[in-house]
């Protein structure tokens, strides 16, 4: 089933967000190659895809997992969440409806 995960960043975080980026997109990418990826991708602060210094309040992942557990099991060890980058991350099942 494919899940949402939704992490909100912490105030100040940009620093920790782009010293661990690589380690969180290879991840991702892990994801991607295996098939199990629909969508990732950060939330601008600013209305940008370039925010500069303004930063990011989060990001969204759409991914396929076999259940919950596993789908937030994995967003509790991505390196955003160890670098305390996100504040929360919220995992919730999701039905793909359209296109």
């Amino acid at each position: 089933m494919w899940y949402v995960i939704n992490g909100t960043d912490a105030e100040n975080s940009l620093e920790r967000r782009l010293s661990v980026r690589s380690a969180h997109v290879a991840r991702l990418q892990q994801l991607k190659d295996q098939g199990r990826l629909m969508l990732a991708g950060p939330y601008p602060a600013v209305d940008s895809n370039d925010p500069g210094p303004a930063g990011f309040t989060g990001s969204l992942i759409v991914a396929e997992f076999d259940s919950l557990a596993d789908a937030e099991v994995w967003a509790k060890a991505d390196p955003y969440v160890e670098a305390r980058v996100y504040a929360s991350v919220s995992v919730k099942p999701w039905r793909k409806v359209l296109p």
